[in-house]
């Protein structure tokens, strides 16, 4: 059965420690979490899906596939589930190595309970906005889709600060033709105004536009 919707928000226990593992999912069901443990990176790493919402927690040091070196294959992927590792006192160069890479904290053992939900409770937060984000993103694009080449050609040109006028005599149309082509852009792309407009073109990265034929903006 395809899945519809995405699965709820999961803290992701990845450690090699039974006890650990056990631990953990103590902690973080007593405060309503839900959790799913992992015993490596790899199993991790099989299992995983794009939609999953959540944050995980990353023993640094693990047989086979260590903590980095799962974070690097979920940066491959493009996840953007945010990492909070754990560490012992001699891995914090590789803790450092890890927040460059763009893990969003790490936690030193031994660490205090209330110390580690503080950070997995800024996580979750830090997940749900930027999967807002991307939502949003997303139907942004969307609408850009449903814009015919014309119809794109033109919000490039309005986007970048072209006077219908100048539009017109740039793609040898009739003024008239220009503003139809304008308001069925506005209207596509349900925008309350230029400022609007513009505003969502630049919520889509460069990438994302260029799939659709939005030419990115230009700097003075």
């Amino acid at each position: 059965m395809v899945m519809t919707t995405p699965p709820p928000a999961t803290v992701f226990i990845v450690d090699d420690d039974p006890a650990v593992q056990q631990s953990l999912r103590m902690l973080f069901r007593s405060v309503g979490y839900r959790t799913e443990i992992f015993a490596s990176g790899k199993q991790f790493l099989d299992a995983y899906d794009e939609r999953w919402g959540g944050c995980i927690v990353l023993d640094v040091r693990m047989p086979g596939m260590s903590g980095l070196e799962l974070q690097q294959h979920l940066t491959e992927r493009h996840s953007i589930l945010p990492i909070i590792f754990m560490t012992g006192h001699g891995d914090i160069p590789m803790a450092v190595e890890a927040m460059q890479a763009g893990a969003v904290d790490f936690v030193q053992k031994p660490f205090s309970d209330q110390d580690l939900l503080d950070r997995v409770s800024k996580a979750l937060s830090k997940d749900q906005v930027n999967r807002s984000a991307l939502s949003e993103k997303h139907e942004i694009r969307q609408r850009l889709e449903s814009l015919t080449p014309r119809e794109r050609e033109i919000m490039d040109m309005v986007v970048n600060g072209k006077a219908n006028k100048v539009i017109a005599g740039d793609l040898e149309l009739s003024q008239r033709t220009v503003e139809i082509h304008r308001a069925r852009v506005m209207e596509k792309m349900q925008a309350t105004s230029l400022a609007h407009l513009v505003r969502m073109v630049i919520a889509v990265d460069e990438t994302e536009a260029g799939d659709v034929g939005v030419t990115k903006l230009t700097r003075a």
